[in-house]
């Protein structure tokens, strides 16, 4: 069973974190989403304390959170999770999705830029290890080290950040996923059912840069498509009230809807 974190009560709600990160990601929106939701934020497999899978790839994350959740749910995902909640919408297990900065609206050279990015991310913590605390501890060292990844790294709480660049420089599954992402691309929205999809990209978005939205309008003409000034790829940090506005009308607005009824 994956590791995950669950709390509070209502409508079932599934959180899905990036390559590289845990189910603590979602920490600065987590009591506001509690407040509404059951929420359930997964350790997928291979990342934070979730065992690795036989498989890496968009699919197997797909059937792993599938299980855990149990039931259809609301699904929120970044990155990589974003990919796996486009995933769950289309097999009919997701009521709504929310997909931040979702990997597969790349181009070849787009997908090598992530690749060598989380590549870079994932070295850098590794590299500086016992440098990490100090770092962390002040704004231009959290600029340096969270830059790639927030919009506004100064803000990061010190002890959050200093344990996501620690699981990130653990991860054992990181190698694995990495790599399928040479095999992952969005090409059918066709496939997904009627249900409200939200995409929304940071405006600062270093890893999958913002131009990669207009990839995913054309490919997902009926979601709404959302651009987060001044966030980066990660803008749960940046600004948490209206990435928990985003996830909170995507699951209770009558939004224009993708795909064909299903």
């Amino acid at each position: 069973m994956l590791a995950h974190h669950r709390g509070g009560s209502g409508e079932l709600l599934v959180l899905i974190h990036g390559i590289g990160a845990t189910w603590r990601l979602w920490r600065p929106v987590l009591p506001a989403l509690e407040a509404r939701y059951e929420v359930l934020a997964v350790d997928l497999p291979g990342f934070g304390d979730s065992p690795v899978g036989p498989r890496a790839d968009v699919a197997a994350f797909a059937d792993a959170v599938a299980e855990l959740a149990g039931r259809p749910c609301h699904a929120a995902g970044s990155s990589l999770g974003g990919g796996v909640a486009l995933e769950l919408g289309r097999r009919g297990l997701a009521r709504s999705v929310t997909a931040f900065a979702p990997i597969g609206f790349w181009g070849p050279l787009g997908r090598r830029w992530c690749q060598a990015s989380v590549s870079l991310g994932r070295a850098a913590a590794r590299g500086l290890g016992p440098s990490l605390p100090r770092l962390a501890a002040t704004g231009p060292g959290r600029s340096v080290l969270f830059g790639l990844f927030y919009g506004r790294p100064s803000r990061v709480d010190p002890e959050s950040g200093l344990a996501d660049a620690r699981a990130l420089a653990a991860a054992p599954g990181f190698a694995a996923a990495r790599a399928a992402f040479a095999d992952h691309r969005f090409t059918d929205a066709g496939a997904l059912p009627r249900i409200p999809v939200t995409v929304a990209w940071g405006s600062r978005d270093l890893v999958l840069p913002v131009r990669q939205a207009k990839r995913a309008a054309e490919l997902l003409p009926s979601a709404r498509h959302v651009r987060l000034p001044g966030c980066g790829h990660l803008p749960f940090g940046d600004d948490p009230g209206r990435c928990v506005e985003l996830i909170t009308q995507t699951t209770i607005d009558n939004l224009p809807t993708t795909g064909k009824a299903g």
